[in-house]
């Protein structure tokens, strides 16, 4: 009865582990579908990635009624209790990045019928690549309980700040070259805004894996490099 209750408790657990496994999956590909539509000028993919939203919000659900059973029945302690208490935090960082790849489409779907400068779609598409690229990474980390590639992940997010600070600068510039841009520009900001903020969410999964790995919280302060609440516009 002991080892069928134990072989129970890991089943458990290694079902909230497939459980984040199939949210990240989702939020990948919502993230670069998002940015697909953008691209494309697509809004029936636009439309596809807001109305796919949902399935992220449904195994987040899933995954909170699982980790309330587990506690209830097996009073979990030291690495479990950190691994339950962790899926918690990164489900809730992947639900948010679902709503930015949401947010994303609806810009997508707004400025669907105009044509969009080049060189800011180039720099978004750096962005998206970046932003996956990182995402998988602390995936990745969660999955081999990597604390080592979490911290690179969490060292990488100032790279996806530099890329807005770009972003940023060019979409002011190409605003004040006209006013008739000023609306699709605030769009595509927005949209950069949401990437960039997609990496924010990939750092605090970084930080929750390495804690989940050592029991030590990141006591260093993060490695930002969004500038841009400090940027002048000079007449």
């Amino acid at each position: 009865m002991l080892e069928h209750t134990v072989k129970s408790y890991e089943e458990e657990l290694k079902l909230l582990d497939s459980k984040i496994a199939q949210m990240g999956g989702l939020a990948e590909r919502q993230l670069t579908e998002a940015f697909d539509a953008l691209e494309k000028r697509d809004p029936r993919l636009a439309e596809r990635v807001i109305a796919g939203d949902a399935a992220i919000d449904s195994i987040e659900h899933e995954l909170q009624e699982h980790v309330v059973t587990i506690i209830a029945k097996r009073q979990p302690m030291a690495i479990d209790l950190r691994q339950i208490m962790g899926v918690l935090s990164i489900s809730g960082d992947l639900e948010r990045v679902g709503d930015l790849a949401k947010n994303m489409a609806k810009r997508a779907l707004a400025i669907a019928p105009e044509s969009h400068p080049k060189p800011i779609i180039t720099g978004l598409n750096h962005m998206v690549e970046l932003a996956s690229s990182q995402l998988k990474d602390a995936l990745d980390a969660y999955a081999a309980r990597d604390a080592e590639r979490a911290l690179s992940v969490w060292h990488a997010d100032s790279k996806l700040d530099n890329l807005y600070n770009s972003i940023f600068r060019e979409l002011l510039t190409h605003m004040m070259e006209d006013p008739r841009n000023i609306g699709l520009s605030t769009h595509l900001l927005f949209g950069a805004k949401n990437i960039e903020r997609v990496g924010d969410h990939t750092t605090n999964i970084a930080e929750t894996i390495h804690f989940l790995v050592t029991g030590r919280k990141l006591i260093d302060d993060r490695p930002k490099g969004d500038r841009t609440s400090s940027t002048l516009i000079k007449g």
